[in-house]
């Protein structure tokens, strides 16, 4: 009787359909272990060109981007949607104006006053067609900047030399005898780099102990495959796990997630069990059966940024960044007030109960699942929220609204405070400029521009935006929760 194996399972005189077996090919060719050692490779690329221009700071996109070196100056969120071929967009809630605040220590030349180039750049593969359609938006999309009222002038003052996209990717070619000092040309350079290899190399690659298989972007959609590692991790035992090999690598990437909670937990650090999932095993069924990690904990520092940004404190367990003068500061989820230098009260937007060692009047706990799960968890949630805040800031305490990621719920949170008790110059006035201006969604997008400034991290849901729009324009109305179709949400594509 012939043997048949596909993965770890052995099947005896069993007919394979094309699509099982297509199915298992492609589970074992998505393993782990493969997507760690895909990393791994594309991060020696990227090693690679940062230490040709050693004096640019090197900014992770993220998520994915967290995964390709050990260390990074500071992060950016861009999301793919925003240059897809035939739909292009500018989203206000994405500036990421930090990354041209980065770009203004970088050149030590004299300011050109005159001839700035202010054409558009694209990369070379983009046809002329695409390029021209894409320029029709500029006025659009600047007319759109300009609304949300962030400060470009004093951004734009500080620039000595233009900004300019160069892009690079394991295809460009580049004489590394004549690699250009970044300080010799007429534009501040912003180098975007693609770390992976296109899809049409080849793919199955040979160790001296044992083959795996390429799997380009492998950093991407973290969630299906980590098994609860995070780039954080990964780099602290990246030897220990690349060396391990396909057959031990699971294994050793659970021993050091446990150890890694067990860890934090001890330390009074807020962690979250990483869930098990089985799959049920039928006779006609080839996939192996086995407990995987669900990746549903974060790591409570990504350990990747070198230097604080403004507004922001990095303490023993966690990031948070303050909202400028506002006494509002955001973050992951914290239980105790002592923990964090300078916070007075905690508004705790988790979904995860657990106890704390604060008392009732400097700590609210509001279980806040995100929209995914619960269209009205946050705008449900808001108005006890809002009371909290209110009642704090107006005797002058600091108030740190977070949640387990510190970047969407807490973000919304903290947009409903700000909405709700403060002017346009971010004073707190207890609501008086709320009761007395109207509720736009540019008037939100304004005031999401300015916590986005602070808060470097933010990346709210366009589901969870919608709940504050709501809850604002019900407050505003003291009528029943107004509807909001995707036209009138804030766009956050």
């Amino acid at each position: 009787m012939e043997e048949v194996r596909w993965g770890e399972e052995v099947r005896w005189g069993e007919e394979l359909s094309i699509y099982k077996a297509s199915r298992s090919i492609k589970k074992s060719d998505n393993s782990l272990y493969n997507a760690l050692r895909s990393i791994y490779e594309d991060s020696l690329f990227v090693r690679e060109i940062a230490g040709l221009w050693p004096g640019l700071p090197l900014v992770a996109n993220l998520r994915c981007g967290l995964w390709y070196a050990p260390l990074f100056h500071s992060t950016c969120y861009f999301k793919s949607t925003d240059g897809h071929t035939n739909n292009w967009s500018f989203s206000t809630a994405r500036l990421n104006l930090h990354v041209a605040s980065l770009a203004v220590g970088v050149s030590n030349m004299k300011p050109i006053l005159q001839n700035w180039d202010c054409s558009l750049h694209l990369p070379l593969w983009v046809p002329e067609t695409e390029k021209a359609a894409i320029e029709v938006h500029l006025d659009e999309w600047t007319s759109q900047l300009e609304a949300t009222g962030v400060d470009l002038t004093s951004l734009a003052l500080s620039l000595r030399k233009p900004l300019q996209p160069l892009w690079i990717s394991q295809k460009s070619l580049i004489w590394l005898n004549e690699v250009p000092d970044h300080d010799s040309w007429e534009f501040t350079p912003i180098i975007l780099v693609s770390a992976s290899i296109s899809n049409d190399q080849p793919q199955r690659r040979t160790a001296s102990e044992f083959s795996w298989h390429y799997i380009s972007g492998a950093g991407d959609d973290e969630e299906s495959w980590a098994r609860g590692l995070t780039p954080s991790l990964f780099w602290k035992n990246a030897f220990e796990l690349i060396s391990s090999g396909p057959d031990l690598c699971n294994k050793k990437v659970s021993v050091i997630v446990e150890n890694d909670r067990v860890y934090r937990s001890q330390r009074g650090e807020h962690t979250v069990q990483v869930k098990l999932k089985s799959f049920a095993t039928s006779a006609n069924n080839v996939d192996t059966s086995e407990q995987f990690h669900q990746a549903t904990c974060s790591s409570m520092s990504n350990g990747h940024s070198s230097t604080e940004a403004p507004g922001q404190y990095i303490g023993e367990a966690s990031i948070i960044y303050w909202i400028r003068s506002t006494n509002i500061a955001v973050g992951m989820t914290q239980h105790d007030v002592n923990v964090v230098e300078g916070v007075d009260v905690i508004l705790n937007c988790d979904s995860e109960v657990s106890s704390s060692s604060s008392s009732s009047s400097n700590y609210l706990h509001l279980p806040i699942v995100t929209s995914k799960f619960d269209r009205f968890s946050l705008l449900k949630c808001l108005p006890s929220a809002v009371y909290f805040a209110n009642s704090n800031l107006s005797r002058g305490k600091t108030v740190l609204v977070c949640c387990s990621t510190g970047e969407d719920i807490s973000i919304c949170v903290s947009l409903a405070i700000l909405t709700s008790l403060f002017n346009d110059r971010g004073d707190f006035d207890g609501g008086k400029t709320f009761r007395d201006a109207s509720i736009t969604k540019w008037e939100v997008r304004r005031r999401l521009v300015f916590i986005c400034k602070y808060a470097l991290n933010a990346r709210p849901s366009r589901g969870n935006l919608r709940q504050v729009y709501n809850f604002l324009i019900r407050e505003k109305t003291s009528q029943s929760v107004v509807d909001v179709d995707g036209d009138d949400a804030i766009n956050m594509k």
